[in-house]
């Protein structure tokens, strides 16, 4: 009854929403026929965590679920990056490695954002939001959902938008996008985190380097930033120091602009709405699927195909990390719906969905404990990995 009370609400409110909707609804309470009688049994990996793997042979599928106790004082999150402290790909397992010893200790991950493959321009950049720890790396991108940590220690997910803009001598503002590729008619800020040189093929662009005592590196969300114009340089490809920022003219935007000159001091907003100052730990994906208890009408490209799906979920006192295997013989993978009404299923009053396919891994305690897809780990940008920390005054 509570799966089935979720839909209908979500359908009566949602009603003019279309066909998609009617869908969702309908796919919500076949999946609770489906999994009639079934439960997940887990296995508690130590105080405060657990993980379970629940096979329904009549689709078939194989989920697996990690399930996070909230209230844990040593418990924390944290997103990496494909290249260690830099954008690009590389596997969870070496993603995990990289997560600095004095953190905590890694017990369990799952992966994050949708993201530039290698076969794209600027590998390894995510489609959207990520901070990490506390350090602003990714701007969010428009229409995708972001998860983040807030102020009291409580999960958010919603859409963000992205305030950033750089302020001219002259009063003139314009957007710039955060470590991704720049268009011809675009602006894009790149730091340390990017890598070592820009990648771009042309353009203007202006090295940045501290004014004065001004904040400085590393970026973080919902502040501004004095940059003192370092050089001018017109090509692209420019070199990225460890103190130094670049913003990078696409030709017909630079055509635009009044040009600046070495000495000229800029002024630099990481603004977004909702506001994220503050905010430690933040990844992107989308979209979505759970609001107080209810599951949301789903509007994206191919979300009735079934593939192999990861999601976070959470309630007043759990947070859940769930793939559900799929493109294989063990397990057919979810549609969204399908997925979304697991979550309520499994007591998830918010969530949101990753990115699938042959990206969806939970890592638990030392291993990877899905079935990929391909048969083996892919390159991935970025992921979302629980630390324990060592607690000196005892943990519950």
């Amino acid at each position: 009854m509570h799966l089935y009370y979720a839909c209908e609400t979500s359908l009566a409110r949602n009603s003019c929403r279309g066909v998609l909707t009617k869908l969702s609804f309908l796919a919500a309470l076949l999946f609770l026929l489906r999994v009639d009688g079934a439960a997940i049994s887990y296995n508690e990996i130590k105080p405060g965590l657990w993980y379970g793997n629940l096979r329904v042979r009549s689709e078939p599928w194989s989920l697996h679920v990690v399930k996070i106790d909230k209230a844990r004082p040593d418990f924390q999150l944290t997103t990496t990056l494909g290249g260690g402290v830099a954008l690009g790909l590389n596997p969870i397992t070496d993603q995990i490695a990289s997560v600095p010893a004095q953190l905590g200790h890694p017990i369990a991950a799952i992966n994050g954002d949708f993201y530039q493959t290698e076969n794209e321009s600027s590998p390894g950049d995510p489609r959207g939001l990520q901070i990490l720890r506390g350090e602003l790396v990714s701007s969010p991108a428009p229409r995708t959902a972001c998860f983040w940590i807030d102020a009291a220690g409580q999960p958010q997910a919603t859409n963000v938008i992205s305030q950033l803009k750089v302020t001219w001598p002259g009063g003139t503002l314009t957007p710039f996008g955060l470590n991704e590729e720049r268009r011809q008619n675009g602006a894009v800020l790149f730091t340390p985190a990017f890598g070592a040189r820009t990648e771009t093929p042309d353009g203007r662009e202006l090295i940045l380097e501290r004014d004065e005592n001004a904040p400085w590196l590393p970026l973080r969300p919902g502040q501004i930033y004095s940059a003192r114009v370092r050089a001018v340089r017109e090509v692209g490809n420019n070199r990225i120091s460890r103190d130094t920022m670049v913003l990078s003219l696409g030709p017909a935007l630079a055509a635009r602009l009044e040009p600046v000159k070495p000495g000229a001091v800029l002024k630099l907003s990481t603004a977004t709405t909702p506001s994220l100052a503050g905010v430690e730990v933040a990844i992107g994906g989308g979209p979505v699927l759970l609001r107080e208890g209810k599951i949301q009408p789903v509007n994206v490209n191919k979300a009735m195909d079934t593939h192999p799906r990861s999601a976070l979920g959470w309630n007043d006192k759990f947070l859940f990390f769930v793939e559900v295997d799929g493109r294989q013989r063990l397990s057919r993978g979810m549609t969204l719906p399908e997925l979304a009404a697991f979550l309520v299923e499994l007591g998830c009053d918010q969530a949101m969905n990753l990115d699938g396919g042959g990206s969806a891994e939970v890592w638990v305690d030392g291993k990877i404990v899905n079935n990929p897809c391909y048969g083996h780990e892919r390159n991935t940008a970025n992921a979302l990995v629980l630390l324990q920390r060592e607690n000196k005054a005892g943990s519950r």
